[in-house]
């Protein structure tokens, strides 16, 4: 995993699972806590995440809240919008330009 960037913006590569999860975490509280306004996530090189990664998200997202500022989701790649979408996650978290239609629940 790789995470590059400031305090307005991190584009996150790689795997984002439970090897990475403490540095990750680490990164994203620095850059929450040094920084004003939305703090976005580019996740377009990002290749997979499991349960602990995607803990580490929400436990991001929670201290965005605390702090007064956003954490918005960019470019999230189509298995990960799924997941989101299953686990009812996209209701909670900001993704920049929503997700795309395929990703959603068929009525």
């Amino acid at each position: 995993m790789h995470i590059r960037g400031d305090h307005a913006e991190l584009v996150v590569g790689g795997r984002l699972d439970v090897r990475s999860a403490a540095d990750a975490r680490t990164v994203l509280h620095s850059a929450l806590d040094g920084g004003v306004g939305d703090l976005v996530l580019d996740l377009t090189e990002l290749d997979s995440w499991d349960a602990t990664g995607l803990g580490v998200i929400m436990g991001a997202h929670r201290r965005a809240g605390r702090a007064g500022r956003r954490l918005v989701l960019r470019g999230v790649p189509p298995q990960m919008q799924r997941l989101l979408v299953a686990t009812r996650l996209h209701r909670i978290l900001a993704i920049e330009g929503g997700l795309a239609a395929e990703s959603l629940p068929r009525v």
